[in-house]
């Protein structure tokens, strides 16, 4: 591994990051690890970044401590071999990442046939992703076995996927048709594939089981409309802005992130977006409250940068929210509106979808407007919020008149 260029031309690094912003401790833990690699290069003979990654991947399991060093390297990395510095935007690019990348070729060949065959028919990006993904880890726990012809795989081989060692299911349903989406299309594509069926065979029964859904209580919502606000709340503007839209209108973390300054009509009061999840547009009404929850970040507390997207980080070097750290805004709400402290409560900012979807259900919404509301780009979508929606339930119960119940059952104390 050549470190030539990383020794000559590092200051320039640094200085650059001084100058950007970036914490005193950060641009300490970069020049700490461009020490390490100037002066163990050669003694341990790394030949890439990745050589190094790996090297500290294998005396730790912290996924914290391994993602910090990963940035790290990113970021070194990027400089070195690129000459670019960064902005806060770029991800490091020494391991890629999922499964597929240590596939074997034959195997890989298999995701490769299903991706072209479903993008063919249409399925949509985010979809063939997930089933790509799950097929990918699929063929690599086979490969993990020592497997590496189709030939070779049995029924206990498929089963040992989904089923551990001390009979406890260790995949779900939906990763099992995932698993059989994958099989199928490759199946439907290329005669090559006809032997497949014998694996779809071994593929087990599974029951599809869904989780009940956490969702907000007229009380707590109540509490966060307060907390959002309330200007002695602790909430930034940036963060009673995101709160406020997700609360009125429903809109994804991902498309709050993707949110540019042009995609509010402020004259026709309009939100109008390119959803991240489906590609579909979407256009909702600007309300009062919304638009001056925005207005007020946009003029009073947003940082001065050529960013155009709407909602950035509070520190220096200024860049776009991902939709991760959009996510992290909602455990800051909740503790300012103090509900949903506990262990288990659920914290994310799918509740307050939730919260507006069973709101539209519950005053008589057709569900195709609120599909359409929602950016769902199938019907079935909103069938996981029908749970919640208690006023049109309590119309489907059944008088109990009729059957004899003994006295006192109803009696309060």
């Amino acid at each position: 591994m050549n470190t030539q260029n990383l020794r000559d031309n590092y200051p320039k690094l640094i200085g650059y990051m001084e100058r950007a912003g970036y914490s005193a401790t950060y641009i300490i833990k970069v020049r700490r690890e461009i020490n390490h690699i100037l002066s163990r290069a050669d003694s341990n003979g790394w030949t890439s970044y990745k050589d190094i990654y790996q090297e500290y991947a294998n005396k730790s399991t912290s996924r914290s401590y391994l993602r910090n060093i990963l940035n790290c390297l990113g970021i070194i990395e990027r400089f070195d071999n690129r000459g670019q510095y960064p902005d806060g935007r770029h991800r490091q690019q020494i391991i890629k990442r999922g499964l597929y990348h240590l596939l074997l070729p034959e195997f890989k060949a298999v995701v490769d046939c299903y991706r072209a065959s479903e993008s063919r028919r249409n399925k949509k990006a985010t979809t063939i992703i997930c089933e790509a993904s799950h097929g990918a880890s699929f063929l690599y726990a086979l490969q993990h076995k020592g497997i590496n012809t189709f030939g070779a795989i049995t029924e206990a081989d498929v089963l040992s996927v989904f089923i551990g060692e001390d009979d406890t299911l260790r995949r779900s349903c939906s990763y099992k048709k995932d698993i059989a989406a994958v099989l199928k299309a490759c199946i439907r594509e290329n005669p090559e594939y006809s032997e497949f069926t014998r694996i779809l065979a071994y593929l087990p029964e599974l029951r599809e089981h869904r989780k009940n859904i956490q969702y907000l209580k007229p009380d707590e919502t109540d509490q966060i409309k307060q907390a959002l606000e309330n200007e002695y709340s602790r909430l930034s503007l940036r963060d009673r802005a995101v709160g406020s839209l997700v609360l009125y209108t429903g809109l994804r973390c991902c498309d709050i992130a993707g949110l540019k300054v042009n995609d509010i009509d402020w004259e026709k009061e309009l939100i109008c977006i390119k959803q991240q999840k489906t590609g579909a547009p979407l256009e909702l009404p600007l309300s009062v409250i919304v638009g001056n929850a925005v207005y007020d970040y946009l003029v009073s507390k947003r940082p001065e940068t050529e960013c155009e997207f709407i909602f950035i980080s509070e520190n220096r070097p200024y860049g776009r929210l991902l939709s991760g750290s959009i996510g992290n805004i909602s455990d800051k709400i909740m503790k300012a509106a103090n509900i949903r402290q506990n262990a288990g409560d659920s914290k994310g900012f799918h509740m307050f979808r939730h919260r507006v979807a069973t709101e539209l259900l519950g005053g008589g919404v057709p569900q195709p407007v609120i599909s359409k509301a929602l950016g769902h780009t199938s019907p079935d979508s909103l069938e996981a919020y029908l749970s919640a929606d208690f006023k049109h339930l309590k119309e489907c119960a059944l008088s109990i008149e009729r059957f004899p119940v003994p006295e006192g059952v109803f009696a309060h104390e």
